[in-house]
């Protein structure tokens, strides 16, 4: 691959931005945005095809900023009517791409916002009033405060469709549709997907005008980076010693799972083994997501225990390796997941652990997905599973829990605690203490679904000897409420804890 020499002031974008993209280390354009900044500067419609990780973030962010700043005079800023929109499919990636926005927009005293669900709407519609200039948003949220009457779309002259692909796979298209319908004919539109399938090809013939394509192929990509791995081991045992040795390495690396309660448990297995690990998925909230999400970026922990809901639009640099520890169900999901690593010219590895059962569907996958390797027969011990670990890092012992109050104990915030659920009153001490345990859980750790059912007689926390759950990052532990230790076991979420004694 030839290095790639053509700097941004090259492309036509305004000395601004070039400025802010030099404090950063940015200062030659990738493939991607080398064949779209002409187009899209000159204010026209662009279909951008590239991979995961080709820097298509930046290719829509430059061309937005420029030239809605450059025409921006300071009294064209109204309430609830922004002149930018970018729709994101999921709330990482919104978050990150106004990561990735504002800093150019600073440059301009252009203001951005971003509106996603999960989280109060408060603060999102305080900044639509106080007037914003940029939004971007998840689709669901945005249509829900546009018939609050909270923000319109009427004054939006660069509009923005960033993978469009998943969108369309989370079955957002039907309110993608809407959105972009109250917006002016006469704006400038992107559209940047992996992939033209699904109902992708629609959008772009209803929304698109005299498009220009560019596509970013493998050959000129930095994902090309990528090196793929596929490691056969015989047993469920072995692969668990398997993930283990492969999570132990000192660099950052994610960890790929089918569902929700098993990316739960391996990030709390791994952690009580001493590799710190936090997990990411939809039964979190959108606090405990973002704060997991931040101790893995900040270097807290190097290990991210994902479902697919990390697979787009969770950038965070210097990813070394992505593991599938379940192969996904579809190779866009594999395409999509292994993008998390070699980003942005970086070189990056990717593993996926098959069990004997496992090795059609994975082959007929990899096949589709367009990926050719050769599976390697492997245990924890084996010389390729070892060059991949590199150096290991050191244990780390897991954090002591928190202490639990001893039944009978006199309470506090008895504004919470002091009321029992169900109708039964304030002077049932048992059942006083059962509710103000579950309650401080839920407070701490945010998983009401976790807790032991409420007001039942067989609730485990109402019982001396029985036993709690806490959350700590998002991954529950199990603790005695007799000694306050923790114990090895784990339970799915929603499950009932019983008192053993």
């Amino acid at each position: 691959m030839s290095e790639i020499t053509t700097t941004f002031g090259a492309l036509g974008v305004p000395q601004p931005i070039v400025s802010v993209l030099a404090t950063q280390g940015k200062e030659t354009a990738f493939p991607i945005q080398v064949d779209t900044l002409p187009d899209t500067l000159s204010g026209r419609d662009v279909l951008g095809r590239g991979k995961t990780g080709s820097g298509k973030t930046l290719a829509f962010a430059i061309p937005m900023v420029a030239r809605l700043g450059g025409a921006l005079s300071g009294g064209k800023r109204r309430p609830g009517r922004p002149l930018g929109l970018v729709l994101a499919p999921t709330r990482e990636l919104a978050t990150q791409i106004t990561a990735v926005i504002e800093p150019l927009a600073d440059s301009y005293g252009m203001k951005v916002t971003t509106i996603f669900g999960g989280v109060s709407q408060q603060r999102q519609v305080a900044a639509l009033k106080a007037g914003v200039d940029i939004i971007v948003a998840c689709p669901g949220r945005l249509e829900d405060l546009m018939k609050q009457g909270f923000v319109g779309l009427d004054a939006i002259e660069i509009s923005i469709l960033d993978e469009a692909d998943h969108m369309a796979d989370l079955g957002f298209l039907p309110v993608v549709t809407r959105i972009m319908d109250k917006t002016p004919q006469s704006g400038q539109r992107m559209l940047f997907s992996a992939t033209l399938d699904n109902g992708v090809d629609k959008l772009v013939r209803k929304y698109l005008h005299n498009e220009v394509l560019h596509s970013v192929d493998e050959a000129n990509s930095p994902v090309a980076a990528m090196t793929h791995h596929v490691f056969e081991t015989e047993s469920v045992e072995s692969k668990k010693l398997l993930v283990e040795k492969l999570a132990s390495g000192t660099g950052r690396r994610v960890l790929f799972m089918r569902t929700k309660h098993h990316a739960k448990k391996l990030a709390k297995q791994l952690t009580d083994s001493g590799i710190p690990a936090v997990d990411l998925h939809g039964n979190l909230s959108q606090v405990q997501r973002d704060r997991n999400l931040a101790a893995f970026s900040a270097g807290d922990v190097r290990v991210l225990v994902a479902t697919d809901v990390a697979a787009r639009g969770v950038h965070v640099d210097d990813i070394e390796l992505v593991i599938h520890v379940d192969p996904p169900a579809e190779h866009k999901a594999y395409l999509h997941r292994s993008g998390r690593t070699a980003r942005a010219g970086k070189e990056g590895e990717v593993v996926t652990l098959v069990l004997p059962a496992q090795r059609k569907d994975t082959a007929a996958l990899l096949r589709k997905a367009d990926i050719t390797v050769t599976p390697q027969q492997v245990t924890a011990d084996s010389p390729a599973v070892a060059a991949l670990v590199g150096d290991v890092a050191a244990y780390v012992k897991p954090a002591p829990r928190a202490a639990v109050q001893p039944q009978g104990a006199p309470r506090q915030r008895q504004s919470q605690g002091g009321q029992t659920q169900g109708g039964r009153s304030a002077g049932q001490g048992r059942s006083q203490g059962a509710n103000a345990q579950r309650k401080r859980a839920v407070r701490e750790g945010g998983a009401a679904s976790g807790a032991p059912k409420q007001g039942g007689p067989k609730s485990g926390a109402a019982r001396t000897g029985g036993q709690r759950t806490a959350s700590t990052g998002g991954s529950r532990a199990f603790y005695s409420t007799a000694s306050g230790s923790a114990s090895q076991g784990s339970r799915p979420a929603g499950g009932r804890t019983r008192a053993r004694g």
